[in-house]
């Protein structure tokens, strides 16, 4: 029975993406894998961060499914899933417009994306600025029609709303882009082989201008779900989870927790489930782009 032989130089040469990966996967490891590991074992103790961890057994997760701040958290993280997914939507919209050879366009492009490059902590001191009701523009602008003094960030019933939108005006800027470079890429071929069809306007867009744009409307959704269930910044910015708790989101109260309450084993209890609902979209994301690589 012959036993097969790999000679050095091959076996030096299937090696090598094995080199290459190796201090990635070392790096992944430290900073990922076992961060998620770790957070899994706090959940099941009570540690406050300094004292001897006690083991409570699923303690912290009877308590965090029996709180209403948790129920409310998984509410507002729901409307910033649902809301934020307009953000490709406005973005495809502004780039349809923007993608049009006008005197201007690059210096419009420009303000468009301008949002992008500011950092959260500025969006939310703008729109908390904005929102004001004494002063704000959002309340000049309201006063003349009428309405006079609408406190956004002081009202729990459309505080949630006043965020997203916040959230809606830098996601928009990226979807936008992602669009913008899809369209700059998009076949004549099939474009001018619509038009010969009689394709104009909606159907066209429909039917061969979108088909194309598949991988762009792909990352952008996938971004923005990832961004919406992991909103933190803007919360902590513009409310700290306020008034009264109704605008706090999982990333939110995990914090005020874990660091806020001392309370870690708790804190990591909400991470784990945040953690496992945002695993469940990464997996049917991933199913997707593996499913389409199989066809």
């Amino acid at each position: 029975m012959s036993r097969s032989y790999i000679s050095p130089g091959r076996w030096r040469q299937q090696s090598i993406p094995y080199i290459f990966i190796a201090p990635a996967l070392v790096m992944f490891s430290i900073w990922v894998l076992w961060p998620i590991a770790d957070s899994l074992i706090i959940s099941v103790y009570h540690w406050n961060g300094m004292s001897k961890a006690r083991y409570v057994g699923l303690h912290n997760y009877r308590e965090l499914f029996e709180s209403n701040s948790f129920w409310r958290s998984i509410v507002n993280n729901i409307l910033w899933l649902i809301l934020m997914l307009l953000a490709p939507v406005f973005g495809l919209l502004a780039a349809l417009v923007l993608n049009q050879k006008i005197l201007g366009m690059r210096l419009a492009k420009t303000l468009f994306f301008f949002p992008f490059v500011l950092s959260q902590v500025v969006i939310g001191l703008v729109f908390s600025w904005f929102y004001q009701p004494d002063g704000g523009l959002l309340n000049v602008l309201l006063n003349h029609i009428g309405v006079h003094g609408v406190a956004i960030l002081s009202n729990p019933h459309i505080v949630t709303f006043g965020i997203i939108a916040a959230g809606l005006w830098p996601q928009t800027a990226y979807c936008m882009i992602l669009y913008l470079t899809g369209l700059n890429n998009l076949n004549p071929e099939l474009i001018e082989a619509g038009r010969l069809d009689g394709a104009r306007g909606w159907p066209l867009l429909w039917n061969v201008v979108l088909p194309q744009l598949r991988p762009a409307t792909f990352i952008a959704l996938v971004v923005t779900v990832i961004g919406s269930l992991r909103s933190f910044d803007l919360v902590a910015i513009m409310t700290s989870g306020g008034p009264f708790g109704s605008s706090s989101v999982l990333a939110w109260l995990m914090y005020q927790q874990a660091i806020g309450n001392f309370r870690l084993g708790y804190g990591a209890a909400i991470g784990v489930v945040l953690f496992g609902i945002m695993a469940i979209f990464i997996a049917f994301f991933l199913w997707r782009i593996l499913r389409d690589v199989a066809r």
